[in-house]
């Protein structure tokens, strides 16, 4: 089959296993949204999947959650569309609606249900090393060419990828995802922890002292802590810690090429964006957010549910729901206020010339 022949519809069936078809009344008990339907007997109608408006069809559901598609959901074909109350008089006649005030967390959950996780295929794949002294629940699911050291324990349903390398001692929870290619050492994983492909995770952090002669490094004596539903991006590193442990709290999210420095202590729900990085035992409260490129330097602490902007160099403490950008970071305002004067005084300097 050729390029221009391929089938561009989402899902691909090659490469993704869906469920389903459910009935209407199922995913209203399931989202917990409200439903708008055009005409009765809408409750017994089953829908097979997901699709983007423009490419919908009447079994299909979509949804939108930004007015600037509103041009595409005037035209969609899907037979059903999530929609915040704003957007319910914008809803096709063909379509009926699911309304809520979360569309984005509602076609989540919808989008789950038709494509779950990957369950484990029991077994260990025979080219695999194991340990004798490993302990590996009888569910789990061991690929082609992974090595397990000694005192490793697997719990329920958890899958390790191709070619993973995990180290002496690591014990890893249930219903854990581990990519392929990933190395896992001096680490303590709960339960649903993901680990994208080629995650480094409990590597030596960057201790050393300086000594006349040169450089002497300090041993490493600490871990790393994933606590449940944690997911490492893809190529992420974290350092385990030098004489504490690095943590990464409950249902934090770390997006692909994210550094984590040793003694690390991240509390939950935080995101941490592509390149951004972390110095040593730097503190994060809960449900901070820091974006790409964004550089933290060691010892500070960010407070609960701060913000810090994307290339931001933070170089001391951030305070509880405030929100920075900026090298040196600084409030939003403020440096919004600095670039505007800036280019006044950019403005006048030619007008001089």
């Amino acid at each position: 089959m050729s390029i221009e022949q391929e089938d561009h519809h989402p899902g691909d069936s090659r490469f993704f296993s869906k469920s389903g078809p459910y009935t209407v009344e199922y995913l209203v008990r399931e989202t917990g949204a409200q439903l708008t339907a055009p005409h009765q007997d809408i409750n017994n109608v089953e829908f097979s999947g997901i699709a983007p408006l423009q490419s919908a069809i009447s079994t299909e559901i979509s949804f939108l959650d930004n007015k600037r598609y509103l041009p595409l959901l005037a035209e969609t074909k899907a037979g059903m569309v999530i929609v915040a109350p704003a957007f319910v008089d914008k809803v096709p006649t063909t379509s009926c609606a699911l309304v809520t005030s979360n569309p984005y967390l509602a076609w989540a959950k919808v989008a789950t249900l038709f494509y779950p996780k990957v369950k484990a295929k029991a077994g260990i794949h025979p080219t695999a090393y194991i340990h004798p002294d490993a302990t590996i629940d009888p569910s789990a699911e061991v690929q082609a060419f992974a090595v397990v050291m000694g005192g490793v324990h697997i719990g329920k349903e958890c899958i390790v990828g191709a070619h993973t390398v995990i180290e002496q001692g690591v014990q890893i929870g249930q219903y854990c995802r581990i990519g392929s290619h990933v190395s896992l050492s001096h680490a303590v994983l709960g339960d649903r922890v993901t680990l994208y492909s080629g995650a480094r995770i409990g590597q030596d952090g960057f201790g050393f002292a300086v000594g006349e002669q040169g450089f002497i490094s300090i041993p490493q004596i600490g871990k790393v802590v994933l606590k449940n539903d944690v997911e490492i991006g893809a190529n992420s590193t974290i350092d385990r810690g030098s004489v504490r442990d690095t943590i990464i709290g409950e249902g934090s999210r770390l997006d692909n090429l994210v550094q984590i420095g040793h003694n690390v202590q991240m509390g939950r729900c935080c995101i941490v964006v592509s390149q951004a990085g972390i110095s040593g035992s730097t503190e994060l409260g809960d449900f901070v957010t820091i974006a790409a490129q964004a550089g933290l330097i060691g010892h500070i602490h960010i407070g609960d549910r701060a913000r810090v902007g994307a290339q931001c160099g933070v170089m001391s403490d951030v305070e509880a729901k405030s929100d920075v950008i900026g090298s040196p970071a600084m409030p939003f305002k403020e440096f919004f206020k600095n670039v505007a004067f800036l280019r006044r005084l950019a403005k006048t300097s030619k007008g001089k010339e």
